[in-house]
């Protein structure tokens, strides 16, 4: 089976942005392990040069623990001989004209090779100017770099399901319209969303705000913004206008949207339980673990919709086979790479997962000292859910204050902490919200078509990408909270 897909990629010259990201180090893996005679992988990465780029390639990705079943597989020897042949870091930046590629004969070179581009780079809890730079000017920029490519066959963009606003209907598999909201008293003009960004950072610099204060003002003004138009946070707006402006503007390319849920760890490829960067859910997996928290802000009975990250992969791996030689569609092909209509998870059953888990196995801090979790809290009203913040810290605080009175420790540090672990909850709280109070479903039609496609031609085993695969308790059990725990903790 895997000679097929071997025999789709070979030859093929494939540009990944975002390329230090936890989706493009699965996706170059996994390439390398099914296909080694692909071309060539261009990677492109934040730096300031080649050298600085393929020193970020080397330490950020390929010595990654990720890469080691293909190292074993291949050996050490013929594994970095084919990194040095095939994988190519590109130092850039897609915030920039050309993708920020100021070696004019390189950028000549790539567009005369290249085949397919995947632009996985986004940004998620940022300030909005940034966000903006990268969620939405970059997706532009991939895009007039794309259209100067005299081979590309497609442009996959990864996007993301919250794009939509919180509804309680079935979300569509259907591309946003450029300049509609979610909010009919409402007009989006990117134009003037950077210039209201712009206006912004000029008041901050005319009043000598500090750098943590400018950072605190941009990041209150996205989510201002974002609820402006009937969205919830800064993210999925800026997301959203990514998808607007390439829709708008895609011309005769074929593009394609994958639109992922909550991801987590990898379900089975290369191995299970792999997980880089603290994500949604991990961060409540975090705080709990550790016992920092042990009650949460969210529905029980809500969705929790995820997708293990190998299954993402897949599935950009489908959507490549399957349209990379069709005749151009005139529509963006929209695929929905989420659980919510396949039987997900429910918050409730997290917090049992969570619970029984750090019970059996409880976490071990640097000071040798074991952490005892209790059955933790959910919360579904945020007054609720701020009291009892309020009350616990200051519990911990009266208590922390006779102890360090009768030990004569000092006191102020100690309480700025504890003032600073509150406002971090209460903003986690709210950050997630829209993955905690989910009601509605991900309609997934043209993603069945996408599985039933592949099915067709036999890789439905290289290529699963179907979560009814999951037993969810199992997976959360025996794969996701020890990865976590391995890899963030």
């Amino acid at each position: 089976m895997e000679s097929r897909t071997i025999e789709q990629f070979q030859g093929k010259t494939i540009l990944i942005t975002g390329a230090t990201g936890f989706l493009s180090k699965l996706f170059v893996e996994k390439i390398l392990r099914i296909q080694p005679n692909v071309k060539k992988l261009y990677l492109l990465i934040r730096a300031s040069d080649y050298n600085s780029a393929r020193k970020r390639l080397t330490n950020e990705v390929m010595i990654s623990e990720l890469f080691n079943i293909i190292r074993e597989k291949m050996g050490s020897v013929y594994f970095c001989s084919l990194v040095e042949e095939k994988v190519f870091a590109i130092s850039g930046d897609i915030s920039q004209e050309d993708m920020g590629i100021i070696n004019s004969q390189l950028r000549n070179e790539m567009y005369n090779e290249i085949d397919i581009i995947i632009n996985s780079a986004s940004t998620f809890d940022e300030r909005y100017d940034i966000a903006m730079n990268v969620n939405v000017v970059g997706a532009m920029n991939v895009l007039k770099f794309a259209k100067n490519c005299t081979k590309v066959k497609m442009l996959l963009h990864v996007s993301t399901a919250y794009v939509c606003s919180k509804t309680t209907e079935i979300v569509r598999e259907k591309p946003l319209v450029m300049g509609e909201t979610f909010n009919e008293n409402s007009y989006l003009d990117m134009d003037v969303e950077r210039s209201v960004i712009a206006n912004k950072l000029k008041e901050l610099e005319t009043q000598n705000k500090t750098p943590k204060e400018v950072t605190t003002t941009m990041k209150e003004l996205g989510i201002q913004r974002a609820k402006l138009h009937g969205w919830l946070y800064t993210y999925s707006f800026t997301k959203a206008m990514g998808e607007m402006i390439l829709g708008h503007l895609k011309e005769n390319l074929q593009l394609v949207f994958i639109r992922p849920t909550i991801i987590t760890s990898t379900y089975k490829e290369p191995f299970p339980g792999w997980i880089e960067g603290v994500r949604t859910l991990d961060a409540f997996i975090l705080a709990y673990g550790k016992g920092v928290l042990n009650f949460f802000y969210g529905n029980p009975d809500s969705k929790l919709d995820t997708i293990p990250g190998d299954l993402v992969v897949n599935a950009i791996f489908a959507a490549i086979l399957a349209h990379e030689n069709n005749q151009c569609s005139q529509h963006v092909l929209i695929y929905h790479i989420s659980s919510s209509s396949r039987g997900p998870p429910r918050n409730s059953d997290i917090k049992h997962f969570m619970f029984h888990y750090f019970t059996k196995n409880p976490w071990i801090n640097k000071d040798g000292k074991t952490i005892k979790v209790t059955k933790p809290i959910l919360f579904s009203n945020i007054s609720s859910f701020r009291r009892h913040i309020s009350i616990h810290y200051s519990l911990l605080l009266k208590m922390l204050k006779f102890v360090n009175l009768v030990s004569f420790h000092r006191f102020d540090k100690t309480y700025e902490n504890m003032k600073m672990k509150m406002c971090k909850a209460i903003r986690l709280s709210e950050l997630y919200e829209p993955y905690m109070f989910f009601y509605e479903s991900f309609d997934d039609v043209n993603t069945e078509k996408l599985r039933m496609t592949v099915k067709e031609i036999n890789l439905d085993e290289v290529l699963n990408f179907d979560p009814r695969c999951i037993n969810w308790e199992d997976y959360f059990m025996n794969t996701h909270i020890p990865g976590s725990v391995r890899y963030l903790f």
